[in-house]
């Protein structure tokens, strides 16, 4: 027996006898200086902010977020408060982001560019900094909530374990992948890169889904429906049958002389059976196999899958600016009109102008001036209280 091996074996007769933790709760990050989740918990922080908190719902609060949401927790009382969390942090790139008159771009740069934001934590420190205000994030958030955040591939898979962590691994929803650029040809021993990645955890089962739903195409039209019926509509067929034997109900009942296939079970009653046959809803085979009919013109789309594709946009206003169309469908899919919204990385605001435009209220923080200054003007239409953190 291998090294490894003898490693597993003793590991789970560890496990077996009640000697160790269950395994989700060993997958936990380990890297230098990590704080201890109490410690930051009971951490007090001198956050003020130089306004009073006043009856609007929408707050834009300028400030280092880590003492903000310290804040929001303990003079505001919003701990299981925040409905949805977007969040577009750092990626740990070690690079300076910067904006112009005319331009708001890393890559092509001029000597009279502002910094927008400094992106210098890397490695361990990044980690921490991304921990610490994780599990603020989960304390704010309300039963129903969920929290999206958006990383890149070079960092994404110890976020993911991290947040595995801090929200359990069982909530743990989907790995996004989001196409957000075309191609490129830029010189490199590997591949393009035109992906990053959104982390989609909820806060717990009761989390709000509002199931997104794309339209189809001609081209799905013309490669799911290729039947045509008497008056000339486009339909296709599926088993009136599904997986799992039932041994009481009446979908494991015979219908028609006919019994479901061994390990399937109608997918509806006989009795609900018999009203779709007359209603013309059935298919016939010519050897007495039924399948149900599915018409085009009735269906209200495709269910998105978990790879997106929504590009930034070619002239951004504030760099790293993500998809309005994008935060539109994860606010639609995971919150409800009225709800809270959080982005504590806010940026210039896109989080904040879709919430508004369905329905939901919100609180954007950013410590960059510059970003305010962006936000503030993708908002000017909008109703909001703007704070600014005090410099204690």
């Amino acid at each position: 027996m291998s090294k490894g091996a003898q490693i597993s074996h003793c590991l789970a007769l560890l496990l077996t006898r009640g000697l160790l933790p269950p395994f989700e709760e060993l997958m936990n990050l380990i890297y230098d200086g990590k704080k201890i989740e109490s410690e930051i918990l009971k951490k007090t922080l001198p956050a003020k902010l130089n306004s009073k908190w006043n009856s609007l719902s929408n707050k834009l609060i300028q400030g280092e977020n880590l003492g903000v949401l310290k804040y929001l927790l303990g003079a505001q009382n919003l701990g299981s408060k925040i409905d949805l969390i977007y969040i577009d942090p750092p990626f740990a790139t070690g690079k300076n982001f910067s904006i112009g008159e005319n331009r708001a771009n890393s890559i092509s740069k001029s000597l009279k560019d502002k910094i927008a934001y400094k992106d210098e934590l890397c490695g361990a420190e990044f980690l921490d900094f991304l921990h610490e205000r994780l599990i603020l994030l989960r304390e704010l958030m309300s039963e129903k909530s969920s929290i999206y955040l958006h990383t890149d591939y070079k960092i994404g898979h110890y976020v993911k374990i991290l947040m595995d962590e801090i929200f359990g691994a069982e909530n743990f929803r989907s790995d996004i992948t989001r196409i957000k650029c075309n191609p490129k040809n830029f010189k490199r021993s590997s591949y393009g890169n035109i992906k990053d990645v959104i982390l989609f955890y909820s806060k717990g089962k009761n989390a709000t889904w509002n199931e997104p739903r794309e339209a189809f195409s001609e081209k799905d039209i013309k490669r799911l429906f290729k039947k045509t019926d008497a008056q000339g509509r486009l339909y296709a067929t599926i088993p009136l049958h599904a997986p799992g034997e039932t041994k009481r109900g009446k979908t494991g009942n015979v219908w028609r002389g006919i019994q479901p296939p061994s390990g399937r079970h109608w997918r509806t009653a006989p009795e609900e059976l018999e009203k779709l046959d007359e209603k013309g809803l059935i298919e016939w085979s010519k050897n007495g196999n039924p399948r149900r009919k599915i018409y085009a013109d009735e269906q209200t789309g495709k269910k998105k899958q978990d790879i997106w594709e929504y590009k930034d946009a070619q002239y951004p206003v504030y760099p790293t600016e993500k998809n309005l169309e994008m935060l539109k469908m994860i606010i639609s899919a995971s919150s409800n009109e009225g709800d809270l919204v959080l982005d504590c990385f806010c940026g210039s605001g896109t989080t904040l102008f879709a919430a508004s435009e369905l329905g939901r209220s919100w609180i954007g923080i950013d410590e960059s001036a510059e970003a305010i200054k962006a936000a503030k003007k993708k908002l000017e239409n909008i109703e909001f209280q703007f704070l600014g953190q005090k410099v204690l």
